[in-house]
């Protein structure tokens, strides 16, 4: 059974202050508690003038996915992920697909599953990566940082799939910890941001951030008809993309489906993912993908020589022609992480 010294936070993680609160530094919100007071996530808790990670080795949900669910397109293709994700979040999105553990703030989970024990299913299940997903995992960062530490032992990478609020702090600490992550940007609009998402409009920091210090990142972006659907919202995201990470950076289009309390429109349409999609390459974007729509083929083409180099349906990896990185047939250095 986890302790009470064991669940408590790294000092670097959170700060004292003046007034005899404590300062969370595990996201943007930068929560500053009261003694006995919980975090906007609903999980980071001052006790005794120390912040203490109620889920850490409190496992909500865990499955074995295909990399490629993440999605991380550019991360080790056609290799499995080991996926876990806890309760809370650090946002309050009503179309969330998972808001049954990120909007629970109560923790039930009566198993404590230790890093060492995840790191041994890992490599039960052959899984050459561990993913941090399902909910927000900067929320629980001190329990994937133990995690990731352990598996790199064992040569098993780790990444995040994350709505791009994480502190500083915690981005600074990954290198040699994280290798990649898949950021949601939901919308080119601070006041989106604060009002519905009730949230910081910090992703275009983070982003910028997670690539200066080393991580590989790719762009997940979720089309919502009649909230960042229109052509111009699209294109401030394409740019930004593209202008400020990068044109090799992935760029995912996710197509909307009513769930939670986003009830009142329906599915995005393919059309609308198309359009996105040559908005991108406006923009200068070499790898734009479209998800989320059933059995579509995404392609990975090489953006030299133009032949296609790796190939999917669904989840499913049909063909990989990128060898030692590079392109097959031109040899031209493909942006990624491929072994």
């Amino acid at each position: 059974m986890k302790t009470l010294s064991q669940q408590i936070v790294d000092e670097k993680f959170f700060r004292k202050q003046k007034s005899g609160k404590i300062k969370c530094l595990l996201c943007r919100h930068y929560c500053e508690l009261s003694e006995g007071q919980t975090g906007i996530c609903g999980v980071n808790k001052n006790e005794n003038g120390k912040l203490v990670n109620l889920v850490y080795g409190r496992v909500a949900a865990l499955n074995i996915d295909p990399i490629e669910k993440k999605p991380l397109y550019h991360f080790l293709p056609g290799t499995t992920a080991l996926s876990l994700g806890t309760v809370g979040c650090n946002m309050q999105c009503s179309f969330c697909q998972n808001w049954q553990i990120s909007q629970e703030k109560i923790v039930l989970q009566k198993d404590f599953i230790s890093p060492g024990q995840m790191v041994e299913l890992a490599l039960k299940y052959k899984a050459k990566t561990i993913a941090y997903t399902y909910n927000e995992p900067t929320i629980f960062y001190p329990y994937a940082r133990d995690i990731a530490i352990l598996a790199r032992q064992h040569n098993i990478r780790s990444v995040f799939v994350t709505n791009g609020i994480e502190s500083e702090e915690v981005v600074k600490d990954m290198p040699g910890i994280i290798d990649a992550a898949n950021v949601d940007f939901k919308a080119y609009d601070e006041k989106y941001y604060k009002r519905e998402l009730k949230a910081p409009f910090a992703v275009r920091e983070t982003l910028q951030l997670m690539k200066k210090v080393g991580l590989w990142v790719e762009v997940t972006t979720l089309i919502i008809p009649g909230i960042n659907d229109q052509p111009e919202h699209l294109k401030k995201i394409a740019d930004f993309i593209a202008q400020k990470l990068g044109t090799e950076t992935p760029w995912h289009l996710s197509a909307f489906h009513p769930d939670y309390k986003m009830r009142d429109r329906g599915a995005t349409p393919v059309m609308t993912l198309e359009k996105a999609y040559e908005i991108g390459k406006k923009a200068g974007l070499e790898f734009i993908y479209i998800g989320n729509v059933g059995m579509k083929k995404n392609i990975t083409y090489c953006p030299n020589c133009h032949k296609p180099l790796i190939e999917r349906l669904g989840y499913q990896l049909l063909a990989n022609r990128i060898v030692d990185g590079k392109c097959v047939y031109c040899h031209t250095k493909i942006p990624g992480i491929w072994n």
